[in-house]
């Protein structure tokens, strides 16, 4: 939880085919693509099945498919590019190993962009009133729990968020935790990761849609 990883996970519908193109993140040099569900390791200037990587642009990257360019943005929508138009529905969000291996994921809340911290002991996504605010999350109504920290045993308020993005996939009604103290980033608890299937290899985990 000490440095933020710069993940992603996008789902790019390209041409009639429909050919799905994701950035799951950067590995030194080089970018970790997902091409139709296969993971693809990549430098500048080159090429696999039809996508080549032409520049790594801060946090995001240029690809060039079918001699179309389309830049994908650390936390940014979904791009779309291709003559379909077509909107494929993506159910899978790979996620690279970041410092300290942590999983950090983009995505957003309520639309707004956050950086989550993949955390399986956590009950809920949880996040600081400070981060709530900054959301704009209205939690004055919200239900009154207590939880365990380091601390002791602090008063947290529960409530259901209409929407959460996980990468490139969106989740609704999803119960989450604001918490009094200041927290690094939002968790991504149980109250999220129990709508996929997770599988870890290596320093790559896939979350795949239930």
């Amino acid at each position: 939880m000490k440095r933020r990883a710069a993940l992603l996970a996008l789902a790019v519908p390209i041409g009639a085919a429909a050919q799905s193109v994701s950035l799951a993140g950067r590995m030194g040099s080089k970018a970790l693509l997902m091409i139709d569900g296969q993971t693809q390791t990549l430098a500048v200037g080159e090429t696999a099945r039809g996508v080549k990587l032409l520049r790594i642009d801060g946090d995001g990257v240029v690809v060039d498919v079918g001699g179309r360019q389309s830049t994908l943005q650390v936390g940014g929508a979904p791009a779309r590019v291709g003559a379909t138009g077509g909107t494929a529905g993506s159910r899978e969000v790979v996620i690279p190993a970041g410092p300290g291996g942590h999983f950090v994921v983009g995505g957003s809340i309520n639309g707004r962009a956050v950086q989550f911290l993949v955390d399986t002991g956590a009950t809920l996504i949880a996040m600081s009133r400070d981060e709530a605010d900054r959301l704009r999350i209205d939690y004055s109504r919200a239900d009154r729990g207590m939880t365990s920290t380091a601390n002791g045993n602090v008063e947290v308020r529960v409530l259901t968020l209409s929407s959460v993005r996980v990468g490139s996939v969106e989740l609704a009604n999803v119960k989450a935790a604001i918490v009094p103290a200041p927290m690094p980033g939002v968790l991504l608890g149980n109250s999220a990761l129990s709508r996929f299937q997770m599988q870890r290899d290596n320093d790559i985990m896939r979350l795949t849609v239930r």
